[in-house]
């Protein structure tokens, strides 16, 4: 029995030792391999970055003012009613006048005899019978008398108050035969017929808006109806405080609808720059900021962005990443730089392939990645 297990055991030897010598012979090279992870990817697209601007605008009247005398005295009657148009100058208010009249007849008569006595001194032909300082008195006298003549005038004049301009005047408390001073607000006036808005604009804005631009303005009093406002100017400077500055917005009221002193709803888009516009979800954070994973020739690539907007889920960011190009959107969690990815749709091709190499004897065959 012992010589027949040597045998045995010689030949398990031999077979061991031969099959060892065939692997070594015809060794099979083991080939290092990456297994891809699967993504969702996004392809960008630029987007046109907006800032939206919200303010309150108040309407004044492209002009105004206040209506008072430039003289005291007896109010002689009231031209116009609340709500009027009236033309410029036309008559307001009529003070009592009658001392300023005799004033204007009193400047006439003395024009008048300082003109009679110069007519008569260059009707003497005689020479030397009239010294040369008695026609110097009596040029002296005409030129006096004509301005006396013009004050007189000028204080006849003040005795009426009329519209510096034309427009639609206001409430009054003054009745005739009140008497009434410089003091005494009459009226006020304003030419509504165009409307000016101003409202306060961001400091990051400027630049942005130039005069010409056009913009929707809503009366609070009126939320349903928009009308149409022109930027006419741009204040000169920067509140300091605020860090705003003021947009002045012209509106048509022709047809007389809205009034001085309303308030504006104002609201628009300013258009800016072009930025990439990526899913929320595909950006990450780590301890240097905010980045991307880019997908470059199938692998994983990371690209540091800058956050500009955030809009319904998207996000307009800073980076660098061309219009087309792709960019991981889900799948972030298991990346590193190099990693290669494929897409849920690469991986169904590739199962596919198999199966119809397996049925064909055919290799398998996989899609290019995005």
């Amino acid at each position: 029995m012992k010589p027949f297990q040597l045998i045995s055991l010689g030949l398990l030897t031999i077979a061991g030792l031969t099959a060892c010598q065939g692997e070594e012979s015809t060794p099979e090279p083991r080939q290092a391999s990456e297994r891809a992870v699967q993504i969702v990817p996004h392809q960008v697209q630029y987007v046109t970055e907006s800032t939206r601007v919200e303010a309150v605008g108040t309407a004044r009247a492209r002009s105004t003012a206040a209506i008072y005398p430039e003289t005291a005295g007896e109010v002689v009657s009231i031209n116009f009613s609340a709500g009027d148009k009236v033309g410029k100058n036309q008559i307001l208010l009529q003070l009592e006048a009658r001392s300023e009249r005799l004033a204007v007849k009193q400047a006439e008569v003395s024009l008048r005899e300082a003109e009679r006595l110069i007519e008569r001194y260059d009707t003497v032909s005689t020479p030397g019978v009239i010294a040369g300082n008695e026609m110097d008195r009596a040029q002296a006298a005409y030129d006096n008398a004509q301005v006396q003549l013009e004050i007189a005038q000028e204080n006849l004049g003040d005795r009426t108050v009329r519209a510096p301009f034309s427009g639609y005047v206001g409430l009054t408390d003054i009745d005739p035969g009140a008497r009434i001073t410089t003091d005494t607000e009459i009226t006020r006036l304003d030419d509504r017929e165009v409307l000016f808005v101003d409202f306060p604009v961001p400091e990051q804005t400027f630049g942005r808006i130039e005069a010409g631009d056009t913009l929707e303005v809503e009366p609070f009093s009126n939320p349903d109806v928009s009308y149409e406002a022109e930027i006419l100017t741009l204040d000169s400077s920067i509140d300091a405080g605020t860090r705003a500055y003021t947009v002045r917005a012209a509106i048509d009221n022709s047809e007389d609808r809205l009034r001085p002193g309303m308030s504006f709803r104002i609201g628009f888009e300013l258009p800016g720059q072009d930025y990439p516009a990526v899913p929320e979800a595909s950006i990450v954070w780590g301890g240097d900021g905010a980045f991307l994973w880019a997908i470059e020739n199938g692998r994983a690539e990371r690209v540091s962005i800058t956050i500009i907007s955030r809009d319904e889920g998207m996000v307009l960011v800073k980076a660098d990443i061309a219009e087309g190009s792709w960019i991981i959107e889900e799948g972030v969690q298991k990346m590193r730089p190099g990693i290669p990815v494929e897409t849920p749709e690469r991986t169904d091709a590739v199962a596919r392939s198999d199966t119809q190499a397996s049925t064909t004897g055919g290799g398998p065959a996989s899609p290019a990645l995005p």
